[in-house]
């Protein structure tokens, strides 16, 4: 999994990635840092994994993650080769999720005054300007595929003809300033393989940080009510952080953690929810697997069968399925061992057409 964090200059973008990234790397256990200059791999927060070490003596304990990327260069005319221009292109087209950073304080904390590239601060034409760079590069991609998918159908060949179709209902959304998600592409089957091979960033779903104030860190100020409105409006998600604190957060010890969220009445760091909404944002979900060497979260879409859920562990574990024995962590919770579980018959044994559930504790049996 893999996530984009957008924002115009000075919105507070690199602060939160610094803040996850720190984050990661001092978690207990939690071997996860910065990758690349602008990459990082933070652990996705998960309290089911203290339920499971606490029923199941292990030597190590590894979470699902996260990848992050930094995106720079983001500037009005990105588009078209302003700030970094292509190179922030091909990077925002290699994730799975956009993260769109927006201002919603109007002073730094301090009185520091932080000067905003358009002179005001207005969250919701921050956001306008970002999805028209978005949009504006969509629309050159597909322009710039049209006239060879024309020439490419009078072959008549079906997935031709298809491509042809796809980009010319495109275009009019784009062309309107839409975004390619909300064009009709059909049903047919072919059609999202051929949508995702194109590599649009207005296809990938979409999320907002509030990036608001040290005394409104529940983001319940006129600004950051504007975004949480339209987030709503687009069945969409916006988290409220406050970056400078999640950066501080980051770096202090659990001890001193937890005061300073009591301090702000906090019951968590505000990374831990942005973590857990752009993995729902993702449609993921997880499963364990659990022994004396290792408790393991693994990350699998919503919808995914067993032998798919195997195969996250190892192709030949989806190529040999046999049958998964699962319990959940609830059930762990119930009967205190995984023993008391298949005394009492809950051990569930499940086949090739399981459907995984969130929260499964497996044993996968195969045969290459």
């Amino acid at each position: 999994m893999e996530a984009g964090i957008v924002g115009l200059p000075n919105v507070g973008k690199s602060t939160l990635f610094n803040a996850l990234t720190s984050a990661g790397a001092h978690a207990a256990n939690y071997p996860f840092a910065t990758i690349e200059p602008n990459v990082g791999v933070v652990p996705i927060p998960d309290p089911r994994l203290a339920t499971l070490e606490e029923h199941i003596p292990t030597q190590k304990v590894i979470p699902a993650s996260l990848k992050i990327v930094d995106i720079a260069g983001l500037v009005r005319g990105a588009s078209t080769g302003e700030g970094l221009g292509n190179q922030f292109l091909s990077h925002i087209r290699e994730t799975d999720a956009i993260v769109q950073v927006v201002r919603c304080f109007e002073e730094a904390p301090g009185g520091e005054e932080i000067t905003h590239v358009d002179g005001t601060i207005d969250p919701l034409r921050d956001i306008e300007t970002i999805e028209i760079e978005l949009v504006l590069a969509d629309l050159q991609t597909v322009e710039g595929s049209l006239e060879k998918a024309k020439r490419s159908a009078r072959s008549q060949e079906e997935e031709a003809l298809l491509r042809l179709e796809l980009l010319e209902k495109l275009h009019p959304v784009l062309a309107e300033g839409r975004p390619a998600r909300e064009a009709d592409i059909g049903s047919n089957p072919k059609s999202p393989g051929l949508l995702k091979g194109l590599g649009l960033i207005t296809t990938k779903p979409q999320m907002f940080v509030m990036n608001v104030s040290d005394d409104d860190v529940l983001g319940e100020g006129p600004l950051a009510q504007k975004v949480r409105e339209l987030a709503e409006q687009r069945g969409s998600e916006a988290v409220p952080v406050c970056a400078r604190i999640e950066e501080e957060l980051s770096e202090l010890d659990e001890a001193d953690r937890l005061e300073m969220l009591t301090d702000y009445g906090m019951d968590e760091p505000a990374l831990a929810k942005l973590a857990r909404a752009v993995y729902s944002l993702l449609g993921q979900q997880s499963f364990y697997t659990a022994g004396e060497k290792e408790i393991r979260a693994w990350t699998v879409h919503q919808g995914a069968s067993a032998p798919e859920a195997a195969g996250v562990i190892h192709t030949d574990f989806q190529r040999g399925f046999i049958r998964a024995e699962v319990f959940s962590v609830a059930d762990l919770q119930e009967y205190g061992s995984e023993k008391s579980i298949r005394e009492a018959g809950k051990l569930r044994v499940e086949g090739k057409d399981y459907v995984m559930q969130d929260a499964d504790v497996c044993h996968f049996l195969f045969n290459v």
